[in-house]
């Protein structure tokens, strides 16, 4: 599913208008049903609306809905800011039309304006900017919205919430934004929707499709997409009949100082539940007891040293490598992550303090041989490239960046997590959920994923695959145990039932 940009968005509008054929005002029209039925589905008419309505065509799809509840029996009142005396030609039409229904009191503010009381009790829709501004607000806007996120009124905003940017936000003022209850957005979540520094902004999101051309949309080009499951479902591949463990790869984990065995138990035991006909775990001398009771399918390779990973591997006769969970980050074992990268014969998966110490040493980035994909959270990622990004949508970009400079992939860690590729496109992640923000939970997802290209799968399908199998695990595992009970093992425990439902 492909996220178009505001720009693109627009001359959908436009082409949907001209090809389809409709008239503006009467697609303007179609949309405000919709946004008015879901409205409707959520709260009922003894809540008092107050309708606030900008001079551009979000203000005329909240002028039409004010209508169509006030018809459906909601006490209505109408508040249509046009300061400049002017407002674009449905707006205007739409205040026609509503000063035509009986029962709701409109005011047309052109200078002062007198605040209605927004109780708990009252339900408030947002109609002032939609997706088209470009800068914050200021002024009497910004004031405004200062006001509505003051008051205890329920906020429903319209495609999104005034004063946030459908892209960019780097240099908004959040003051300046409205805090929706409800974003109620049209045809496809806009990018800000997906980045967990905006989320206070558009609170729940719900889609409503008004019916905008296929034909455009479908020929559309644009970087960013979400994955579908159908998408997953083509890249599993099957496990033939006659195969066997020699087949089916063979995984090497290097993880585990000595008291971070766990992070090396849980990234094992995920690499075993992902398909992995073999695993070999290469930890701390003192974890090997550990891993032997809680993973006895694993093979253990014990380090040199007791408490950490001191010794470099050679990669030659494994087909894949996960490195990084609980590994530490003392200088010693930083040499032997980088003895070990310098000499790798197979794709590789880098996560948590593997990404830490290429960090500190930014120059060993391109002396890594073989295929990788990054794992990081937004914290590991700012280290990885030795800046604290202003926001995620320069993550984002700076993620991008990175993975065409060093042809890799970045799998940025989150509630949407985001695939960024080497040609420079980027895949959202559709699966998961807020129960997975615990401890190993990202251990667990560096074993699905190493498990997957040892496979065989492509750096691409496999990184697609992971992180859509881990958020399908963890929204199952949420299913029976609750977000707020769920740990990382569950999420193990879960892999058969993500992997059979993505089979069937």
């Amino acid at each position: 599913m492909k996220i178009l940009t505001s720009a693109q968005i627009h001359e959908l509008d436009k082409y949907t208008i001209e090809h389809e054929p409709i008239a503006s005002i009467d697609l303007m029209e179609r949309a405000a049903r919709v946004l008015t039925e879901a409205i409707a589905s959520e709260y009922g008419t003894a809540m008092p609306v107050v309708v606030f309505a900008g001079p551009g065509n979000n203000g005329g799809d909240a002028l039409a809905v004010a209508r169509m509840l006030a018809q459906r029996g909601y006490g209505v009142r109408a508040y249509l800011f046009n300061i400049h005396a002017h407002l674009s030609a449905d707006c205007a039409a739409n205040r026609e039309r509503l000063a035509e229904v009986g029962g709701v009191e409109l005011t047309e503010v052109t200078t002062d304006f007198d605040a209605p009381k927004l109780d708990e009790h009252t339900l408030v829709i947002d109609g002032l900017f939609g997706s088209g501004i470009n800068k914050p607000l200021g002024g009497g806007f910004a004031s405004l919205v200062r006001y509505i996120n003051a008051q205890p009124g329920t906020v429903v905003s319209i495609d999104m919430p005034s004063g946030l940017m459908p892209e960019d936000n780097s240099g908004n003022t959040g003051k300046s934004i409205v805090c929706a209850d409800l974003t109620l957005t049209l045809h496809q979540r806009k990018l800000a929707m997906l980045f967990a520094d905006t989320q206070r902004f558009t609170g729940r999101v719900r889609v409503l499709g008004i019916g905008l051309s296929e034909e455009y949309d479908g020929a559309a080009a644009s970087p960013y997409s979400m994955v579908e499951e159908t998408e997953v479902r083509r890249l599993i591949k099957p496990r033939a009949d006659f195969v066997n463990k020699g087949t089916m790869g063979h995984a090497l984990l290097m993880a585990g100082s000595y008291g971070m065995a766990g992070a090396a138990v849980l990234a094992a035991r995920a690499c075993l539940r992902s398909g992995a006909g073999k695993v070999s775990v290469h930890t701390a001398r003192r974890n090997n007891d550990i891993m032997q009771i809680s993973v006895p399918e694993a093979v253990v390779h014990p380090d040199s040293d007791d408490v950490r990973v001191f010794d470099a591997v050679d990669t030659e006769q494994y087909d894949a490598l996960g490195v990084g969970p609980g590994l530490g980050t003392n200088e010693d074992t930083a040499l032997a992550l980088i003895g070990t990268l310098q000499r790798l014969r197979c794709n590789a998966v880098i996560d948590a303090d593997a990404i830490n110490i290429l960090g500190s040493h930014p120059a060993w980035i391109r002396q890594i041989t073989g295929g990788v994909v990054f794992t990081p959270h937004p914290r590991e990622f700012d280290r990885l490239i030795g800046t604290a990004c202003s926001s995620d949508y320069e993550r984002l970009a700076r993620a991008v960046e990175f993975a065409q400079a060093h042809d890799s992939y970045v799998l940025l860690k989150g509630h949407y997590s985001a695939l960024c590729m080497p040609d420079g496109t980027v895949t959202f992640n559709t699966t998961g959920n807020s129960g997975m923000a615990t401890a190993g939970s990202g251990d667990v997802l560096t074993g699905i994923i190493t498990a997957l290209l040892a496979r065989g799968y492509s750096r691409h399908d496999a990184a697609l695959v992971g992180m859509y199998l881990h958020g399908l695990a963890g929204d199952i595992a949420a299913a029976g145990k609750g977000k707020e009970s769920l740990v990382a093992g569950d999420i193990i425990h879960c892999l058969p039932a993500a992997f059979r439902r993505l089979s069937d």
